[in-house]
């Protein structure tokens, strides 16, 4: 088959360190693959046996921020237009003929605004079209929703966990027409011989990560350990953020370090963890729960369950019964008292509000209702749902006064048993063998080729509906502070 894999960049990490394994992947087996990037890679992509994998530079995919000769004035429609016959073109120009699929990778967010309206052409000329989708705009994140254009109808889509499957199916989508692609997880070294003294969380400092939330675990490490935060942010929005959570735990000597990723080699940061920490209030596929037993770490953290049912499905283990390990939180259970109850339900129905009018739609009573009983009749609140100003004020008050501390550590055990935490070899062996066997090269290969057959032989008619994706996702109890896009 000429597989053609289409996304706006080949950055390293996220979505693109996705596409390369897939078509480092597909062209083991076989099969032609062409990358269509709007920027190139930093680096030539190749195979394993060393073969470079083979990309176009496609303007037009670039991020619309990024794109210097783009005019503000053009409609999507025409810019949409050009973008589609540019992608036939790029796949021409390499193969003298057309793609037996286009696998295009997060189409439905607003990145680059001529991509649906040259998605929605390149469907009605009967190219075959595979829309797998790593994040959803509906799901808290206005600021890359795509109104005024319809999603792509009766073409196959893809997800990447079993959450989205059963929301975008619920929205209108035959199971025939709508596949479940997991990403390969690929193994992580860490180097041997080094003190493992730290709670390692490897991530980019973004508000989802949920940063606060690491400091707040800082102050239940044994004496001599650290919470280690690998990488800063790229974002300005971010990045103030980051910077407030820099600056307080500076101010309060906390145990924690930031940007080690960017003083210290990969597999020496690894060596260095005890184990993985992971606070992260919401996730796509979940890498951060798998990767780190491959390096021989176990993970410890806040279960993020729509993702962590899938891989336990696979056979993967996240607490052994019988021992401190993998310990998995749903909540950091925060008395109302320490939160000030008008304070979060003005913030928390601005946010809603603003959530809804971002999407163009009028917030319904019902959500401002379900959010003033969780507020005024519950006695605690997740941590994990406050924004960074009162998760600083639950912290700098911890800090102050040992009777909060007490208190909010009576009320959660996974913080108060950081403090005698011990690995489970076995458990880590197991997982880890488990993992490479469910989410390794050749069984994600093989799901890939089920699903282009089926994209093949299986016309389909469906279509998928916005405002039913809006309702499936848009609920008011998971609405996180820190887990929503800025409005």
């Amino acid at each position: 088959m000429r597989i053609a894999l289409v996304h706006y960049h080949m950055r390293r990490g996220g979505v693109a360190s996705v596409i390369s394994h897939q078509a480092a992947a597909l062209m083991e087996a076989g099969d032609e693959v062409l990358v269509i990037s709007g920027d190139p890679p930093e680096a030539p992509l190749v195979v394993p046996s060393g073969r470079e994998i083979p990309v176009a530079v496609v303007d037009g995919l670039r991020y619309d921020r990024f794109q210097k000769s783009a005019a503000p004035s053009v409609p999507p429609a025409e810019t949409g237009k050009k973008l589609a016959e540019d992608l036939r073109a790029a796949i021409t120009g390499v193969w003298g003929t057309e793609a037996d699929i286009i696998h295009v990778h997060n189409p439905l967010i607003r990145k680059t605004a001529a991509l649906l309206p040259a998605l929605n052409i390149l469907n009605k000329q009967g190219l075959r079209l595979l829309l797998q989708n790593h994040d959803l705009a509906e799901d808290f994140r206005p600021d890359v929703y795509v109104d005024g254009e319809d999603y792509p109808a009766d073409c196959h889509y893809a997800v990447i966990n079993s959450r989205d499957y059963s929301f975008l199916h619920r929205a209108g989508l035959k199971i025939e027409g709508l596949h479940l692609i997991p990403n390969e997880v690929v193994s992580v070294m860490a180097a041997r011989g080094l003190e493992r003294n730290r709670y390692l969380y490897p991530v980019r400092a973004i508000r989802r990560k949920n940063i606060g939330e690491a400091l707040l675990a800082s102050l239940f490490i044994p004496k001599g350990r650290t919470v280690a935060v690998t990488l800063p942010p790229t974002t300005d929005q971010d990045e103030a953020v980051y910077r407030n959570w820099v600056k307080l735990a500076g101010e309060l000597e906390l145990p924690v370090e930031f940007e080690v990723g960017t003083r210290e080699r990969f597999a020496d940061v690894f060596g260095s963890a005890l184990a993985v920490l992971s606070t992260s209030v919401k996730e796509g596929f979940g890498f951060s729960f798998l990767e780190p037993w491959t390096a021989d770490r176990a993970v410890l953290g806040r279960r993020i369950d729509y993702v962590c049912r899938d891989f336990e499905d696979a056979g993967i283990k996240f607490t052994a019964p019988s021992k401190k390990t993998g310990v998995f939180y749903k909540s950091i259970n925060i008395p109302m008292d320490y939160i000030a109850p008008p304070v979060l339900k003005n913030k928390m129905e601005r946010a809603m509000t603003a959530i809804y009018e971002a999407f163009g739609l009028e917030p319904p009573a019902y959500a401002i209702r379900m959010m003033d009983d969780m507020i005024f009749t519950e006695q605690t609140i997740d941590f994990g749902r406050l924004d960074e100003e009162l998760q600083a004020g639950v912290i700098r008050i911890m800090v102050s006064n040992d009777v909060v501390y007490r208190e909010i550590a009576a009320l959660n055990p996974f913080l108060t048993g950081l403090a005698d935490w011990q690995s489970d070899e076995e458990l880590i062996a197991e997982n880890n063998r488990r993992i490479r066997e469910a989410y390794g090269k050749e069984r994600i290969a093989a799901i890939l080729r089920r699903t282009y057959q089926s994209v093949m032989n299986t016309p389909i008619l469906h279509k998928l509906s916005k405002i039913l994706l809006l309702e499936l996702y848009l609920d008011p109890l998971r609405l996180s502070l820190v887990g929503v896009s800025h409005v």
